[in-house]
């Protein structure tokens, strides 16, 4: 049987997705993951989701809708996850393209649907930004979750809305959520990380991330993003949760005002009306700041010093975990550099690994 797994958003969410598969359908069933090439500036430094023209090495399944295999590559000076994941994880890894507004995202979604007669059709979104209005203050990521949740209520098949994390994205916090949950699906535990398991020691996604550390034992408070938000690691954080989607899209202000969007600029448009911003518009105007910024070689002590600094400030704030991509930024050093700081901390500290995250000393809770 085969099983279509849509990550929400993209980035993290496909890794959740091959999470997902290996713990609801285990590995007698095929499963395709449909999702965006949106990665964010950590590893593409151009703004916004990739499309199909934006690769070399695609094959192709539907009129529309193309795979990307391993031997894919990203044109540059765009970047991309996808390809990697393709060689280390068993699923099929299909592109969702929104150059064409949730019209062309619910035709892709059509197309797929009926070459492959899925068993099963999945949406999924770590951290349940997909149930926000637009208008609250913490919202940073809308639009991509936004544009599947309209998709998937167009198309004229059945579609189970999953919430994995609830709050973990730092967007909407646990108990602005819980009203809008259904009953636990699953807990994810240990041994339903263990396929992905790979895949964490490299990939940047901070709420996939906490999802997989919180299945493993680890409880706290962990610090995240640009802007160091405290994301509490509770008992909860590593639930699978069910949503009613008509109830989802009723509650998502965004996702009906783009129902009928045929380009990505009329939803990015939508975006600033209802939420007062373009997350694409921040990475536009990031990118321009990091073009700027010289690469420079890693100083090792200088570095080591900082990061004392900043562990004894964290403390101090009660945090007991962050993730690589915090403490890149928090270090004022920029995303290239992210993968020497990962190996300069693993080669000098690894007791404070617990993976996929980064402890605090003295401020250490769950398994070390």
């Amino acid at each position: 049987m085969t099983r279509l797994i849509v990550a929400a958003g993209g980035g993290g969410d496909a890794v959740a997705a091959a999470m997902l598969h290996a713990a609801q359908y285990g590995d007698e069933d095929q499963a395709v993951i449909l999702t965006y090439a949106w990665d964010r500036l950590l590893v593409d430094p151009v703004p916004g989701p990739r499309s199909a023209h934006d690769f070399t090495g695609l094959e192709a399944i539907t009129r529309s809708v193309r795979s990307v295999p391993a031997t894919a590559r990203p044109i540059a000076p765009a970047g991309s996850t996808l390809p990697r994941l393709a060689a280390e994880l068993p699923q099929t890894f299909a592109l969702l393209d929104p150059q064409h507004g949730v019209e062309g995202v619910t035709n892709q979604l059509e197309e797929l649907i009926a070459h492959l007669t899925p068993e099963s059709i999945d949406l999924l979104d770590v951290g349940g930004d997909i149930l926000a209005r637009g208008d609250e203050p913490t919202l940073k990521s809308p639009l991509a979750d936004a544009l599947t949740l309209a998709a998937c209520c167009r198309v004229d098949a059945p579609v189970r809305l999953l919430v994995a994390g609830p709050g973990l994205d730092g967007e909407l916090s646990a108990d602005e959520l819980r009203p809008l949950l259904s009953p636990v699906v699953h807990t994810f535990t240990a041994e339903d990380v263990a396929p992905i398991s790979s895949v964490l020691e490299w990939h940047p996604s901070e709420a996939t991330g906490m999802l997989a550390a919180t299945a493993r034992g680890a409880r706290g408070t962990c610090e995240v993003r640009d802007a160091g938000l405290p994301v509490p690691l509770t008992d909860a954080s590593p639930q699978l949760h069910e949503v009613d989607l008509d109830e989802a899209l009723s509650h998502n202000a965004l996702a009906r005002a783009i129902m009928e969007t045929t380009t990505l600029n009329e939803v990015e448009a939508h975006s600033r009306e209802i939420c007062g911003f373009s997350e694409i518009d921040y990475e536009r105007n990031k990118a321009t700041w990091l073009k700027d910024q010289p690469p420079v070689a890693l100083d090792t002590e200088a570095v080591l010093r900082q990061l004392d600094q900043f562990e004894s400030e964290a403390h101090a704030r009660g945090i007991t975990h962050t993730t690589f991509r915090h403490l890149t930024e928090a270090l004022s050093l920029n995303g290239t550099q992210r993968s020497d700081l990962r190996q300069l901390l693993l080669s000098s500290r690894p007791d404070q690994y617990v993976a996929p995250l980064w402890c605090i000393p003295n401020a250490m809770s769950g398994p070390r």
